[in-house]
């Protein structure tokens, strides 16, 4: 058995995001546009006499390190799946931001899933690995396989989509988080009484991901989870204005937030952006990443 697997997996970012009603489970069915953004958390597993998580990083005292985490969670569904005895350090080096609508927790359950997958030996197949991801959340799933995808569903149902060039991104990183849960409660309670359509991902942004067209992009990103972001942080207006008057070509919260993403042109005006954003004191920080970015996968030493 090695003496530790070190797994970097990225974030991620919505370019569509439909919803659709409440389904009777109380999850929502959804037209999820995947795309796996060049900011990533790295997990490493040791072997242990128990199961432990550690973390460190931005924001890594927000990070709960007790079995609700979700990386402690996978490693315990692996373990039980093979009648092994989860006994592991799982240690986070937190990049991705915490609570921050870019599936940084499920980033770090599927790098925890694939670390000990290699350090157990257990053999299991990407299928099973896609199974353990999919109960552990809906994010998850894409999380292990990165690039870009469509998931329907709840989002756990992938498939992979197209993607003919880089697109560059400037991510805006709020003071504290969003409960997705509770984003998702707030969009009940918004369209309570109207007609939710069922969710239909987009021809046209399907077409702009495989040409590389950041201008066709640009006019087709959509997030059904904005507008109850942005009623429960109005805030994030101030933010969403500040980069698109900074130049960006377009601006959408991303996922259940609190982080917006703005799209830009290149990597010179995501960083001008990025300043700009920063400057303007509407958000904490600003990060800069590219798309699509691989999946989780094994740090060879």
């Amino acid at each position: 058995m090695s003496a530790s697997v070190t797994v970097r997996v990225p974030a991620k970012v919505n370019v569509q995001l439909a919803v659709g009603a409440a389904r009777p489970d109380g999850f929502h069915d959804l037209a999820n546009v995947f795309l796996a953004v060049g900011l990533y958390d790295e997990v490493t597993v040791t072997p242990a006499d128990g199961l432990s998580v550690t973390c460190s990083g931005p924001d890594a005292a927000q990070v709960p390190l007790d079995a609700s985490n979700l990386a402690a969670r996978a490693a315990a569904a692996l373990a039980g799946r093979y009648g092994i005895a989860p006994d592991v350090r799982i240690h986070i080096a937190k990049d991705i931001p915490v609570a921050g609508g870019m599936a940084g927790g499920s980033a770090d359950a599927a790098g925890a899933l694939l670390a000990c997958d290699a350090l157990w030996s257990t053999g299991a197949s990407r299928e099973e690995l896609l199974e353990i991801c999919a109960e552990l959340g809906s994010d998850v799933p894409f999380s292990l396989v990165g690039g870009a995808a469509l998931g329907v569903g709840r989002g756990e149902q992938l498939t992979p989509v197209e993607v003919g060039g880089t697109f560059h991104w400037v991510f805006a990183v709020a003071d504290g988080g969003l409960s997705t849960p509770a984003v998702y409660r707030e969009f009940d309670r918004l369209t309570e009484g109207t007609h939710v359509p069922e969710p239909v991902v987009s021809a046209r942004l399907l077409d702009a991901l495989r040409t590389g067209d950041t201008g066709a992009l640009a006019g087709v990103l959509s997030n059904d989870l904005q507008a109850p972001a942005l009623s429960l942080r109005p805030s994030l207006a101030h933010t969403l204005a500040a980069g698109t008057v900074a130049g960006a070509r377009a601006a959408l919260v991303s996922g259940s937030g609190p982080t917006t993403a703005f799209l830009t042109d290149d990597e010179a005006s995501a960083r001008a952006i990025a300043d700009a954003l920063t400057a303007s004191g509407t958000c904490r920080t600003a990060r800069i990443a590219s798309s699509p970015a691989p999946g989780a996968t094994i740090q060879r030493p």
